[in-house]
């Protein structure tokens, strides 16, 4: 067990060049807020563009090709940065995004990632859509249900997200530091 974050790691025999430690869940909630503005430009980017090549003149028009749009373009984005292994926000927090054994990830899983983070909102949206809940009642849920979902990560041996254990992958602190010169 880590002294500082409380963590346990599975396996010491498994630090690489990052050690397998989850950051505080407050660091990766901070990220994941950061995450969100740092896409609104995407999003306002992509829309723009859609509506430009599609020639859609009103929001509601096309809604679900540029619903499908984003979809694909969040897609290529979380991939790539996958792969890199961080994100602005990441690099901002000084978080990094692994594999198990503390890799650089490759598309497939990048993706998988991806795809499996949805848990952070389709639950909550189904429900609501389902219910036919307004507006407001199902911001009020999806905001419940992401709390409840990051708290769930303190139930998770390494701390991490369930759907980062699901992907294969693990947030892990970045020690961004330079390597010291060779003599």
């Amino acid at each position: 067990m880590n002294a500082t974050s409380g963590v346990v790691i599975a396996d010491p025999s498994l630090t690489t060049k990052y050690p397998l430690i989850a950051p505080p869940l407050s660091r990766r909630l901070a990220c994941w807020l950061y995450e969100g503005m740092l896409l609104f430009g995407v999003v306002f980017i992509t829309g723009y563009l859609f509506s430009t090549l599609s020639q859609t003149r009103n929001a509601l028009d096309n809604r679900h090709g540029l619903q499908a749009f984003v979809f694909l373009i969040f897609g290529i984005y979380f991939t790539w940065f996958g792969t890199k292994g961080q994100t602005l926000a990441m690099k901002t927090w000084h978080i990094r995004v692994v594999d198990a054994q503390g890799n650089a990830l490759t598309q497939k899983r990048a993706f998988l990632r991806y795809v499996l983070s949805w848990v952070w909102f389709l639950p909550p949206i189904a429900l609501a859509s389902y219910f036919g809940v307004s507006t407001t009642n199902t911001l009020e849920l999806t905001v419940g249900w992401v709390a409840a979902w990051a708290l769930l990560s303190r139930f998770q041996r390494q701390g991490q997200y369930w759907h980062d254990i699901w992907a294969g992958t693990r947030l892990v602190h970045d020690d961004a530091k330079p390597a010291p010169p060779m003599k």
